[in-house]
């Protein structure tokens, strides 16, 4: 059927009004119309995009929801537990949801009849110059009304269902990102709890060089006492306490920082941060992923997820506005008593009572309703893009996590090679010099590449849970839009075929 453009409202008593008024719509039929007006985007599949050599299918799991929990430390789950329940950011997106959801029901009574009751009074006195004949003008009179009053939107056409439809698919959408704010969270938590204890570690490395290199200074002090050393050999290796000692001081002022930045993740003042514990965070296992990553990872990403159901807003919006094109058909009725005085208010002579169809027919609007669903389009289509984006994003996003993990594992055998022998290299270098075999310069070398090689490997080590606690945030981190309850239903148009103009 096309659509019409008729703009009069009519009211009518009888079926044959009502019948004539019909075929006056009929016969307008075709006045003002949608053709031409489409788009033929359409949302990326994820089997379409090449990903066989860098997400292979390995027979892995998908993380669960207390994925936190395997890293050994109890202190962790709790943390993200406490984030998830004072973060503000949380609170935002559940008073998104909260506004939605009355979104959903103001726009879901369109669809029922409305009835209204009023009641007024009015006292005045008439003017006896006046319009009035003697008898009412110069007195006073009361005027009463009652009216109860009912109406309803047939919506013949779906634009108030498109509406509802549109605000259920924006609450989906507002769950989604409530779910990816909590992931981003407990990520957040993770990865700085990581960072503390990465710099716990690296405190601990500080300390036993500090120890190590007064071990030096009291074989420097022996040897200069004999003659074998100069006081510049004993104030290289005083130098080298004090700015281990640096070091130290340092690391711990960035413990400090990055506890206060954990007390502001959970939601608290920066004192909370203080009475964190240092982490015990076991090194995380071997990564495998998931089988049927590509397709899978639409559902479980909640970023993706609601993506798709602004989509399925922007369609219903699409509907609603190529329903404006067809004519608005309203019932309505009131009954109510109408009387001067009190005597005879609630007679059966004072009722008063309505009844009849309201039809609205757009017939000339200057182009604002073809305006109004190109807008409608390119919402539709400027929403496809963003998920076409954030699926890209999201492959490239684990891609990126696993490459990174798995470079580090080929890195860490070389790194751990290389400490192993700058230690026993910085172990000989130490008795030789003690022993006068050799001068404080090699010890000191042997002793920087030992520490730098240290470094490096603990570095790797936290630098490899850390990907995995990004690896685990764009895999989706426990999420699953089924389990949630807001998978998009396979039924939708906007999976494979955008709305046309039809």
């Amino acid at each position: 059927m096309s659509p019409t453009c008729p703009s009069v409202r009519v009211h009518g008593r009888s079926g044959a009004l009502v019948a004539a008024v019909s075929l006056a719509v009929l016969a307008l039929a075709g006045c003002a119309n949608y053709a031409g007006i489409h788009s033929d985007k359409a949302i990326t599949q994820s089997t379409a995009l090449e990903t066989s050599q860098s997400l292979p299918n390995e027979g892995g799991q998908w993380p669960s929801l207390d994925w936190a929990s395997q890293f050994g430390d109890p202190q962790l789950p709790k943390l993200i537990d406490e984030a998830l329940a004072g973060s503000p950011s949380i609170a935002q997106a559940q008073a998104r949801i909260g506004k939605a959801q009355s979104l959903i029901e103001s726009t879901r009574s369109d669809l029922v009849p409305k009835v209204n009751g009023s009641y007024s009074v009015t006292r005045e006195r008439l003017s006896a110059n006046g319009l009035y004949p003697p008898g009412f003008g110069g007195n006073w009179f009361t005027d009463n009304n009652v009216l109860a009053s009912a109406s309803w939107d047939l919506d013949l056409w779906g634009k108030n269902r498109a509406r509802v439809n549109a605000s259920l698919s924006q609450e989906k959408a507002a769950e989604a990102d409530m779910q990816e704010a909590r992931i981003a969270l407990a990520s957040s938590v993770a990865r700085t709890y990581n960072q503390l204890a990465q710099l716990y570690a690296l405190r601990d490395i500080a300390a036993r060089e500090i120890h190590n290199r007064q071990e030096v200074g009291s074989i420097t002090n022996g040897r200069v006492a004999a003659g074998l050393d100069t006081n510049v050999e004993k104030q290289t290796a005083l130098g080298n306490i004090a700015t281990s000692q640096a070091t130290l001081s340092d690391l711990d002022g960035q413990i400090k920082s990055v506890r206060y930045q954990l007390g502001a993740l959970l939601g608290k003042g920066p004192d909370r941060g203080l009475q964190i514990a240092e982490p015990v965070l076991a090194p995380g296992g071997s990564i495998t992923l998931p089988s049927n990553l590509p397709a899978d990872l639409v559902s479980r990403r909640p970023d993706i997820v609601a993506a798709r159901w602004q989509i399925e807003a922007a369609l219903q919006n699409v509907k609603e506005a190529k329903a404006e094109f067809f004519p608005d058909i309203n019932l309505a009725a009131a009954i109510g008593f109408d009387a001067f005085g009190w005597s005879r208010f609630l007679t059966a002579a004072s009722r008063t009572v309505q009844a009849g169809p309201a039809i609205h027919l757009p017939i000339f609007d200057a182009g604002a309703l073809r305006a109004q669903l190109k807008g409608r389009y390119a919402d539709f289509e400027l929403d496809v893009a963003n998920y076409n984006q954030a699926l890209v994003n999201a492959m490239s996003d684990v891609a990126t996590q696993v490459a990174s993990i798995r470079a580090i594992d080929t890195e860490m055998s070389d790194a751990q090679r290389a400490l192993d022998a700058s230690t026993e290299a910085y172990r000989l270098a130490v008795i030789r010099y003690k022993a006068g075999l050799s001068p404080q310069l090699q010890v000191l070398t042997a002793d920087s590449n030992r520490l730098a090689a240290e470094q490096t490997v603990m570095n790797l080590k936290m630098k490899r849970r850390d990907l995995q606690f990004a690896l685990i945030h764009a895999l989706g981190g426990g999420f699953d839009s089924h389990t949630a309850g807001i998978a998009v239903p396979a039924s939708t148009g906007a999976a494979a075929v955008p709305p046309s103009a039809g």
